[in-house]
């Protein structure tokens, strides 16, 4: 992983927008707001089988876009065999929007993304979804609500199959945080992954600092039991005196890396990617 990411520029979002070319850029979603870009990287393997795909929502709090928050997962996954993405919505700052359209494009990737997967040969049965803070909750999203409540468009779910999530937000109740981003009070708590925590969702992996002061990291361990309560598979890696954005490549490179395999491992064992030999280390 490290000898990939010392073949770019050093310096932070420079850095970071530098490898953001090595993507193909793609719009997912057209909108009376504007139009929303997936940055796609392809295998750096290319086989003739369908690759599993590794999705990543930045953080933000759905107020400005920061695509490149999660270029070096999308190299490191894509070295290994899938399809990463860095994924855009709508936002604040660019479109006058809040959280109900970051959570209606986030549900919109996903199908676009079955809706071309022969195209980009992508296996539709093996789609990872992640991200951080606001872009973990927008992960939860595609799963969480019940088939009724979220039914497939024109055939097509927007479901996928993991979860890995980081510092994530998982209350939106007017008690937790992010409920002003929404409409009202109502629809925070009916889109709050607190609310809807049910039995049957997919696995799921939390990393999360425990001096995290933006999102708590009680109420992810909260989370987390209910998650396990109602039988779902559930692991939350915790990592001591971290703050909320302990896991980025540009603030802790151990972080990074150690995240970033435990995210890999989970994949192995999630079926997703085959073991790699020099670290495989399972956390199950």
């Amino acid at each position: 992983m490290s000898s990939i990411l010392q073949k770019v520029a050093p310096i932070g979002e420079a850095r970071e927008r530098e490898m953001l070319k090595d993507s193909a850029s793609y719009i997912y979603h057209q909108t009376p707001d504007g139009d929303v870009l997936a940055h796609v990287f392809l295998p750096q393997q290319p086989s003739e089988k369908p690759a599993p795909v590794v999705v990543f929502f930045h953080g933000g709090f759905w107020d400005s876009s920061m695509p490149t928050q999660f270029v070096p997962h999308c190299l490191h996954f894509a070295s290994r065999g899938a399809i990463a993405v860095a994924a855009e919505t709508r936002t604040a700052s660019k479109n006058g929007t809040g959280a109900m359209e970051a959570i209606e494009d986030a549900r919109e990737l996903i199908r676009w993304l079955r809706n071309n997967a022969d195209t980009l040969n992508l296996d539709p049965d093996r789609i990872a979804v992640g991200g951080s803070a606001g872009g973990a909750l927008l992960a939860l999203l595609t799963a969480m609500p019940k088939p009724k409540n979220l039914p497939p468009v024109d055939g097509v779910d927007c479901r996928p199959q993991a979860l890995i999530l980081f510092s994530a937000l998982v209350n939106t109740s007017p008690r937790g945080q992010g409920s002003d981003r929404f409409p009202n009070a109502k629809l925070a708590k009916a889109n709050s992954p607190m609310s809807l925590v049910r039995g049957k969702l997919p696995p799921m992996v939390f990393f999360h600092g425990k001096s995290d002061r933006i999102t708590p990291f009680e109420d992810v361990e909260r989370f987390c039991r209910k998650l396990r309560w109602r039988r779902n598979k559930c692991k939350l890696i915790d990592f001591e005196k971290s703050d909320h954005s302990f896991f980025n490549f540009n603030v802790s490179h151990t972080h990074f890396e150690l995240t970033v395999r435990a995210a890999d491992d989970f994949l192995v064992d999630c079926g997703f990617l085959e073991p790699d030999q020099e670290h495989h280390d399972t956390f199950a």
